[in-house]
């Protein structure tokens, strides 16, 4: 077969030579009968796929009641979310895994309801906001140094569950001016990690053209961790009504997202309806940055000059302060520590899959993609794709200040989506991810444990399979 000529892009040059390779998820090798590809699809997406997609422009596959097209190719991904994201709305397929715990959440719905939803949480997330509550993202993080500094020296430390800890803890100070020490905050965590342990990333529905009155086939402990957390955060929304009712409520985002009106209706959300949104908020706000912050510490362990580089910077910004209070524009003076976070992004996105499913028949490179086939984007093919990125699976946080660097980027990072249903909280995990990676630099060496490389999986999020296990020892002053 003759090849098409090569119109790839020119590629984005890492600056230094021999980056670490850290490790990912080995590709299929071989074909897998149906049922062998549906059991490996839902216990970790990436291995389940062939080598070819960190290559292709696009791929078809086709299993029984499922048609989809991954779109790897920069004006196909465009096409979808950016330049007609109304012909491409959520997939139901994807939302039936999650709605034990988000309900009609901002994450699954479409149309209207979306729209009213992102009307009434967009202005908590814009920038003025963030300068608000900052203060209690600080205080989260200097809780988590403090936290790291009484394991120094001490067995290897699973990083995963420290960071779970630490992203909770920012989301119920800055949601519900509580931390994660307070009783009611500690068990929507604990249940909230029961939830992720139980959940795979697709239901079995996502599979099966089910109609929506059918069961959908959730695990006994998923339920029973959706009811629980959801009761528990329900506790939270009606004391915070209540608050709110008596003049009494603090100045955080929960306040202002339930006092917001919505500036076309002049409705504002409900009990239930806020219930909906903060199991998005703590799914969207904690499980994602705790993910990427774990790969990043991970990362430097790998790399211990960027470690220490991020350290220096660290002391240079913020000081030397055992207990530092910097500004809120200090962060935008932490570049290093931002161009690790993005590269951490890029190599391990916490969301690794977007699906969306197509309202009308159009055409991808020549084929017919059917009116209700998959489309699906991917910030974890995308930001390997060997077409846009030199030396895609090695650590590289150079490449950030390089214009090939950026380019690329502008083709294939995508962590957050891309278009009108980009997440909210982008700016916030900006913050909020090179904040708590350079205080925790600031003050801890981590190194890695001979014979615990991670093993990544796609659960909720991209985590470790076999957890990331770190050695922490203390910084000399």
């Amino acid at each position: 077969m003759t090849r098409p000529p090569d119109t790839r892009a020119p590629v984005a040059r890492a600056p230094n030579p021999g980056p670490p390779v850290p490790p990912k998820p080995p590709a299929r090798r071989d074909g897998f009968s149906l049922l062998r590809y549906v059991r490996a699809f839902r216990r970790d997406i990436l291995s389940a796929n062939p080598a070819r997609l960190y290559r292709a422009k696009m791929a078809e596959f086709r299993i029984p009641f499922l048609h989809t097209f991954l779109l790897n190719q920069p004006p196909l991904w465009r096409h979808v979310l950016t330049e007609h994201p109304q012909d491409f709305p959520k997939s139901p397929r994807m939302a039936a895994g999650l709605e034990p715990l988000l309900g009609q959440g901002v994450f699954l719905t479409n149309g209207a309801q979306w729209q009213f939803q992102r009307r009434i949480i967009d202005p908590a997330f814009e920038g003025g906001r963030l300068r608000d509550t900052f203060p209690a993202m600080l205080a989260a993080a200097q809780a988590c140094v403090a936290r790291l500094e009484r394991m120094d020296g001490h067995a290897p430390v699973e990083m995963e569950a420290q960071t779970s800890h630490a992203t909770a803890d920012v989301i119920f100070r800055t949601l519900f001016s509580m931390p994660i020490e307070d009783k009611t905050a500690s068990a929507v965590f604990q249940e909230f990690r029961t939830f992720q342990g139980t959940q795979p990333l697709l239901n079995l529905a996502a599979f099966l053209p089910l109609p929506r009155w059918m069961p959908r086939f959730h695990r006994p402990g998923t339920l029973r961790a959706a009811r629980r957390i959801r009761a528990l955060t329900r506790d939270l929304v009606t004391a915070r009504r209540l608050a709110i009712a008596q003049g009494t409520a603090p100045d955080d985002l929960a306040t202002k997202i339930m006092t917001t009106a919505d500036p076309v209706t002049g409705s504002r959300f409900d009990d239930d309806q806020m219930v909906d949104q903060v199991a998005v908020f703590f799914l969207a706000g904690h499980e994602t940055s705790a993910s990427a912050l774990a790969w990043a510490l991970y990362l430097l362990a790998l790399d211990p000059a960027t470690q220490d580089a991020v350290a220096d910077e660290a002391r240079q910004v913020l000081g030397n302060a055992p207990v530092p209070a910097p500004e809120f524009a200090a962060v935008s003076r932490l570049k290093l520590a931002r161009d690790v976070f993005r590269e951490t992004l890029r190599l391990y996105p916490p969301v690794p899959m977007m699906v969306r499913q197509a309202a009308c028949p159009v055409r991808f490179r020549d084929r017919a993609v059917p009116r209700g086939a998959q489309a699906v984007v991917s910030p974890w093919y995308l930001g390997r794709h060997e077409a846009l990125w030199d030396q895609p699976d090695a650590f590289c946080p150079g490449r950030w200040q390089t214009s090939q660097g950026r380019s690329a980027a502008r083709d294939g990072f995508l962590p957050f989506s891309a278009g009108p249903r980009v997440c909210p909280g982008a700016g916030f995990a900006m913050v909020e991810g090179p904040l708590l990676l350079a205080m925790l630099a600031r003050r801890l060496r981590f190194s890695t444990v001979e014979g615990r490389a991670p093993r990544p999986v796609a659960h909720l999020t991209v985590r470790s399979a076999t957890g990331i296990w770190l050695k922490i020892e203390r910084r000399s002053a």
